[in-house]
């Protein structure tokens, strides 16, 4: 029986999105355009998994969260324009289980969908996507990054690279291996996207620790380098 998403969004493109790439993966979805509508279809409906946006007409979604916590626990992801961390720790606060910030991208928030869900106890777990190294963990299932014990906020595509150079210790990928095998076959970029997403990724990590790095090997490509100096 397929998982149910209630969709609490009054932007019609980003819920047509949602209700759109979600069915094609195998949910149920309902679609509410404001927060009234988005209580009332919580009830009828009964989803597994409630996507809520914050700014909503009618009521809010910090409204419809409470209404939702008087008296269940379903998971709830909120979508927010805001990415300030006093807002994140808000929502996590008043009973969230996760948020996302806009824009994102839709297999973030696939991943999201699925991590939560396997939290809840509603999905099986099918093998981890994770990796833990000192001071660093590249969480693939959730798209997290943790650097430090801190979550670092960070691009899908650029956490993607990171967990695939990371998979791989101390092996190095030539730049066309890297967009063949992280952006895919269809991407029709340069090479210079990789430096790009690489330089980013430094200066998130630089001097996190001295057991690993990310390293250039010139003329060739880019390893992710176990015990190395800093």
């Amino acid at each position: 029986m397929p998982k149910k998403v209630l969709i609490v969004e009054d932007d019609s493109n980003i819920a047509e999105l949602l209700h759109l790439y979600l069915e094609k993966e195998g949910f149920e979805t309902q679609v509410a355009k404001d927060g009234g509508k988005g209580v009332e279809f919580f009830r009828s409906f009964q989803p597994d998994l409630v996507l809520l946006d914050i700014m909503l007409p009618i009521m809010d979604g910090w409204s419809v969260l409470k209404k939702i916590r008087e008296g269940d626990r379903t998971p709830v992801i909120m979508l927010t324009a805001k990415g300030e961390t006093e807002d994140k720790v808000s929502g996590l606060e008043q009973g969230a289980d996760d948020y996302i910030v806009k824009p994102f991208e839709m297999k973030e928030v696939l991943a999201r969908i699925h991590a939560v869900l396997r939290r809840a106890g509603g999905e099986e777990e099918t093998g981890e996507k994770k990796l833990t190294f000192d001071k660093l963990v590249i969480n693939l299932d959730s798209y997290e990054l943790l650097v430090a014990g801190q979550r670092v906020d960070t691009p899908p595509k650029e956490l993607e690279l990171l967990f695939h150079l990371a998979s791989s210790p101390n092996r190095v990928f030539t730049r066309n291996q890297l967009l063949d095998e992280v952006w895919g076959f269809d991407y029709f970029g340069d090479s210079r996207t990789v430096d790009v997403h690489i330089k980013r990724l430094r200066e998130k990590l630089e001097d996190v620790s001295e057991q690993w790095r990310l390293k250039t090997v010139w003329g060739v490509g880019y390893k992710f380098e176990l015990g190395a100096a800093s």
